[in-house]
């Protein structure tokens, strides 16, 4: 039978951590790591674990968090060269995310960028919300740049970090009434070949369509006008929901670009 996803936030992957952890930092006390971990997460569901590795880690490891961030960063190992895998593979790393998230608001520059490192094996796309809520300006700025970015899970995390209605995520109201941030950032990933970048684009597109009509409706059909192919699947995509209920506007953009 095989493991419930949770059920790969145990012992063994804090084990795993460890491992990776002692090469670096001999000191570190993996036995006692590795036994508080197995004996408070059994009861605990996937997010509760996750988060209880990453508070682990945190007492766990010595110094200050730049210091404590650097030794995290140091052990993700190679890159991620496809676009899947980020679960698989290198889903040891989501406890890492998690620890940016709740430990690194103080100090935004190193933790932005840590982030950015993440995502490249696994994903930032929940870490990086409490940095657009609290540094906007700065995150922002960020992601306009990973939107431009020839790595392609960099392109996606621009894209997928700003959903307004990011599923198991917290909302990101301040962009509800005025997306324009999110439009300046998907503007730059409208064209992109990647179905990876493009279905998070549209998933995008679909979270402003629900909370601010208008707005989404006017971009759609900028998009809509000589469309690319890119641009005719992230329509289509954006408008599932739309067409399901046999919207007359949607239609008529699904006519446009077909």
């Amino acid at each position: 039978m095989a493991k419930k996803l949770k059920e790969w936030f145990d012992w063994e992957l804090a084990k795993l951590l460890a491992e990776k952890i002692q090469d670096s930092s001999p000191r570190f006390d993996s036995n006692s790591f590795i036994s508080e971990i197995k004996q408070k997460s059994r009861e605990l569901e996937l997010k509760d674990r996750v988060e209880l590795i990453a508070d682990t880690l945190n007492r766990y490891l010595s110094g200050s968090y730049s210091a404590k961030l650097k030794l995290l960063i140091s052990i993700l190992g190679p890159e991620n060269p496809n676009e899947t895998g980020m679960f698989t593979e290198w889903y040891w790393v989501m406890p890492i995310a998690k620890f940016v998230e709740k430990y690194g608001l103080e100090h935004p520059d190193e933790s932005i960028d840590a982030i950015g490192e993440i995502t490249k094996r696994n994903t930032g796309e929940y870490a990086i919300r409490p940095f657009l809520e609290m540094h906007q300006t700065k995150t922002l700025r960020e992601m306009r740049k990973w939107s431009k970015s020839p790595n392609v899970h960099l392109r996606r995390l621009a894209s997928e970090g700003i959903r307004i209605k990011l599923p198991w995520a917290k909302k990101l109201e301040m962009f509800a009434e005025d997306p324009a941030p999110i439009i300046k950032i998907i503007e730059n990933l409208k064209d992109d070949d990647s179905k990876f970048v493009q279905k998070s684009v549209a998933n995008s597109l679909n979270d402003i369509l629900k909370v601010n009509r208008h707005c989404a409706e006017e971009i759609i059909e900028e998009w809509a006008t000589n469309p690319t192919n890119s641009r005719k699947w992230i329509i289509k995509h954006a408008l599932r929901n739309l067409r399901k209920k046999d919207d007359k506007w949607a239609a008529g953009i699904m006519g446009k670009i077909a």
